[in-house]
């Protein structure tokens, strides 16, 4: 995230849980529906935005549901009834609603919802990693990863402006505990500058009695080839509608964000690529590098579905090196970020040596030395196997 102007006055600034930062997010941008279930560590967004329900801070109806399915299946109903709603999970509960997942693209139905990056059991965990969200990559939704808290906040608005431009939904991405549990001083923008950006919902269809319409129908293979089709062609104008709206964005906040973010990318031999709240602790690693005269860049992955492939060969041109930091395996394959950057640069007639380095999972601890570690003994790292630090 960078700032290219001071904060507007239409801000203030508050220190704020992770999560407290993403219930003030959903607050600003009025969803009529909330439908969540509890599960550690994203029980407090739900939890403050129950009581902001309560005291009367958010006209929304808050649906009290038994399982983060109830959840969803509820979402799936306001929104399909022309309501924007929100809903959050983490972990298992994302798995629980994996089938409504592809339900939601399918109908093409806007919706933001918010996973608390946390490990899948077993053996039970309650830290994070990126195995829950990245095991759900090919349902239909989009994918945003956040660094900061501040990040997230902004992430929520910016993505009610997306999924009800392209009518595919959305999940942000923000590390349990990490970002949820911690807090950060933050800038949030007044209600009026976030109305101006996020306009009230106008629905192009939704359930009525007038205008009997459904939703969910079977399909013939034709026309289910063509509707998967037309998704498919939505997703790939993604990454150029998420930039203008980001461009829009930053006129209005001050704040910029890009779907690639390069860092210390110029003449940089080996680039280290990741995402989330490991991106700062890489940050760190790559300034100490860079003083002792390494040619090493980052690269920020925040958006991961689409994956913004035109702009990821753009950045990592002339790399020699690239280090896939993975925080999610596919067993028997290695790790899910280095067969997305394997699969992306495949057809290159020179690309630059790919390690799959199995970083962190169960929210092992990642310092700074251990990148540079992981940098100095690149030299013996396997180009075909998965590399486990």
């Amino acid at each position: 995230m960078n700032y290219t102007q001071s904060p507007p006055a239409q801000h203030h600034s508050e220190m704020l849980l992770g999560s407290d930062a993403i219930a003030y997010g959903v607050k600003l941008c009025r969803p009529q529906v909330i439908a969540a279930y509890p599960i550690t560590p994203q029980t407090h967004i739900i939890e403050t935005l129950s009581s902001m329900v309560d005291s009367g801070q958010l006209r929304s109806e808050y649906v009290k549901v038994e399982s983060e399915m109830s959840a969803i299946a509820a979402c799936f109903g306001s929104v399909a009834a022309g309501s924007r709603s929100f809903t959050a999970t983490s972990s298992h509960g994302l798995a629980l609603m994996h089938e409504m997942l592809h339900w939601f693209s399918g109908s093409r139905f806007p919706l933001v919802m918010v996973n608390a990056n946390r490990a899948l059991g077993a053996p039970w965990n309650i830290w994070t990693d990126q195995g829950d969200s990245l095991s759900q990559r090919d349902t239909g939704w989009l994918q945003i990863y956040c660094e900061t808290a501040q990040e997230a906040l902004d992430s929520i608005i910016l993505s009610y402006w997306l999924t009800e431009k392209i009518m595919l939904p959305v999940m942000v991405m923000i590390d349990g505990f990490i970002l949820s549990h911690t807090m950060e001083q933050l800038f949030v923008p007044e209600q009026d500058l976030v109305d101006r950006f996020l306009p009230a919902y106008v629905p192009p269809y939704h359930l009525d009695t007038e205008n009997p319409l459904s939703f969910g129908a079977a399909a013939t293979p034709d026309n289910f080839y063509n509707l998967k089709k037309a998704l498919a062609k939505t997703m790939k104008h993604v990454p150029r509608t998420l930039g203008e709206g980001c461009a829009r964005f930053q006129s209005l906040f001050g704040r910029t964000y890009q779907n690639l973010e390069g860092y210390r990318l110029e003449e940089a031999e080996t680039v280290i690529v990741c995402s989330g709240a490991l991106t700062g602790t890489v940050r760190i690693a790559v300034d100490k590098m860079r003083g002792r005269g390494q040619k090493v860049g980052l690269l920020k992955m925040r958006l991961f579905r689409p994956f913004p492939q035109d702009e990821l060969l753009e950045k990592l041109a002339g790399a020699d090196n690239v280090l896939a930091f993975n925080r999610a395996v596919s067993f028997g394959a290695g790790g899910t970020l280095s067969q997305e950057l394997r699969s992306a640069l495949y057809h290159l007639e020179t690309r630059p040596r790919i390690f799959d380095v199995i970083i962190s999972l169960g929210g092992k601890e990642v310092f700074p030395e251990t990148v540079e570690d992981v940098v100095a003994n690149m030299a013996e790292l396997s180009t075909v196997n998965s590399n486990w630090f």
